[in-house]
C-alpha cells in the first residue's frame, strides 16, 4: 500500500500519510518516510525532496491536532472524560504539566509513535499559547524529517531491518518516558504529602518505642540502645548514612555472591547468559552494533579516565581536596578491584565464529558495567550534593541509572559478556561506589577535634 502510494502520489503521498497520522489517523506516517528516503536512495526520488515533504506534512498535521484539540477537544473531554476517570481537576494538573513542559513534549513527542498522536492534541485541550507550540512543532517537526529521512536515505538497502529497529527504538523510548512521569508524579505526590508522611513515621515510630518489649529492651540494654539509635540519627556523623551505606554494601555484597558461586558451579544462571547471548548475537544489526559500540565507549577506562582528569581540574579549581581524594579512591580502587576479581574468576568471554567485537581479558565480572557504576554514580553524587544552586537531583540520578544499565545491555549486545557478567559487574562497583561515599560523607561531617 504504501509503495502504490509513493509510486502514484510521490511527494504528495509522503505528506499526506505523514500530515494525516499527525492529526491523529493511525497511518504509517514513519514508515512512509523511512520508505520514500529508500526510493531517493535508489535514485527514483528527491531526498530533499522526500524531507521537504515530511516535515510540511509533520508541521501542517500537528497544528490541524493542535486547533482540533483547541476548538472542540475540551468540551468533549469534560462530556466523555468521565469514562475514563478524568475530570477537571486531572485536567488542571495536565494544563500546568503542558504550561512548564510543553514545548519539550510536543518537540520529543514527535520522536515517539503513540506520543506524536497525542502531544499536539494534548496541547491543544490545555490551550498551550500556539506561538509556543508551533516554535516547537516546526523545530520538531523539521529535525523528525532529517533524522529518519537520513536514516532511511543511508540504510535504504536493509529498510525491513531498519523500520524494525526504528520502532522498538520508539517503543523504548516510550516506556522510558512513561516511567519518568511515573516517577515524577510519585516524587511530587511524596513532596506534597511529606508532611502527613513525616507525622504518620514518627507515631509509628513512637508506638514502637512505647511497646513493652521495646521499653524492656532499652532498659536492660541501654549501651546497646544508644549505640543503635546513634545510627539511625541523621544528624551523627557516623549516623544514617553510614547505616545506609553499609546496608547497600551488604545487600550488593550478597548479590555478587550468589552471582558469583552460580557462575563457579555452573547452576541455571549460566543457561540463561547463553540464551541472552545467542538471542542477542541473532537478532544483531549493523546499525545496533555501530550504537552499541558508541554507548560502550561511554564506560571505556579511556573516556572515563578523559573526563574523571577534567573533574579533577575542576574540583582543584574549587579547592576540593576531600572530593578529589575520593574520586580517586572510587575510581582507581574500582579498576583494581576488578583486575582482582577477574584474576580469581578466570571466567572466559563468549566465543563467536563471526564476533561483533573482540575483547581482551576475562569475562567476570564485566569491567565495563562496574566501572560505569562507580564513575558515573560517583560524578551523580557530586553533582547532586553541589551546594551551588539547586541540582534537578532525580533528572541526574535518573540519568547516570539509564547510562549505566545502556552501557552494560551494549555489552550483552555486542557479545563480549553474558548477563551474569553484568549483574555481578554492578553487584561488585554497588559495593564499592557505596563504601566510598559512605567514607565521604563521614569525612564531610567528622566534627574537627571530634574523638567520637
Amino acid at each position: 500500500m504504501i509503495q502504490h502510494l509513493l509510486e502514484t502520489y510521490g511527494y504528495l503521498g509522503v505528506l499526506l500519510l505523514v500530515g494525516l497520522e499527525s492529526l491523529g489517523l493511525p497511518l504509517p506516517g514513519e514508515t512512509a518516510l523511512l520508505t520514500a528516503s529508500a526510493y531517493a536512495a535508489a535514485g527514483h526520488l528527491s531526498i530533499a525532496g522526500v524531507i521537504a515533504s515530511a516535515a510540511v506534512g509533520a508541521i501542517l498535521g500537528d497544528a490541524g491536532a493542535y486547533w482540533i484539540g483547541r476548538t472542540g477537544g475540551l468540551a468533549l473531554v469534560r462530556r466523555y472524560g468521565r469514562l475514563f476517570r478524568i475530570d477537571d481537576a486531572r485536567l488542571e494538573r495536565a494544563r500546568r504539566f503542558f504550561q512548564r513542559h510543553g514545548g519539550k513534549t510536543v518537540f520529543l513527542g514527535r520522536f515517539v509513535s503513540l506520543l506524536r498522536m497525542l502531544a499536539a492534541l494534548m496541547a491543544g485541550v490545555t490551550r498551550m499559547p500556539y506561538g509556543r507550540f508551533a516554535a516547537f512543532n516546526v523545530a520538531g517537526g523539521i529535525c523528525w524529517s532529517l533524522l529518519f529521512g537520513g536514516l532511511g536515505y543511508a540504510f535504504g538497502r536493509s529498510l525491513p531491518q531498519l523500520e524494525h529497529d526504528v520502532g522498538q527504538a520508539g517503543a523504548l523510548i516510550g516506556l522510558l518516558a512513561a516511567l519518568a512521569v511515573v516517577v515524577m508524579v510519585a516524587v511530587r505526590w511524596v513532596a506534597r504529602h511529606a508532611a502527613e508522611i513525616r507525622g504518620w513515621v514518627v507515631r509509628l515510630i513512637q508506638r514502637v518505642g512505647a511497646s513493652p518489649f521495646i521499653r524492656g529492651l532499652r532498659q536492660r540494654h541501654p549501651k546497646a540502645w544508644s549505640f543503635v539509635a546513634r545510627r539511625f540519627a541523621a544528624t551523627e556523623y557516623l549516623g544514617l548514612h553510614l547505616t545506609i551505606g553499609l546496608l547497600l554494601s551488604f545487600g550488593a555484597l550478597w548479590l555478587f555472591g550468589g552471582i558469583s558461586e552460580d557462575v563457579v558451579h555452573h547452576d541455571p544462571i549460566t543457561q540463561l547468559d547463553l540464551t541472552i547471548a545467542n538471542a542477542f548475537h541473532s537478532h544483531a544489526t549493523p546499525t545496533g552494533v555501530a550504537i552499541a559500540k558508541g554507548v560502550s565507549f561511554l564506560g571505556s577506562p579511556a573516556f572515563i579516565a578523559a573526563w574523571g582528569l577534567m573533574l579533577i581540574g575542576l574540583l582543584a579549581v574549587r579547592r576540593q581536596p576531600l572530593l578529589i581524594g575520593g574520586w580517586v579512591a572510587a575510581v582507581a580502587g574500582g579498576g583494581l578491584l576488578d583486575v582482582a576479581l577477574k584474576a580469581v574468576f578466570h571466567r572466559t568471554r563468549p566465543t563467536w565464529d563471526v564476533p561483533l567485537l573482540t575483547a581482551r581479558g576475562w569475562s567476570f565480572p564485566s569491567g565495563h558495567a562496574m566501572g560505569s557504576l562507580v564513575a558515573y554514580g560517583m560524578l551523580a553524587y557530586l553533582l547532586v550534593r553541589d551546594p551551588k544552586g539547586r541540582p534537578p537531583r532525580m533528572a541526574i540520578v535518573a540519568g547516570a541509572v539509564t547510562l549505566v544499565l545502556l552501557i552494560g545491555l551494549s555489552r550483552m549486545y555486542l557479545g563480549v559478556h553474558y548477563f551474569s557478567d553484568v549483574v555481578g559487574g554492578y553487584a561488585a562497583g554497588m559495593v564499592w561506589l557505596a563504601a566510598c561515599i559512605t567514607g565521604l560523607e563521614v569525612a564531610r561531617r567528622m566534627p574537627r577535634g571530634a574523638d567520637s
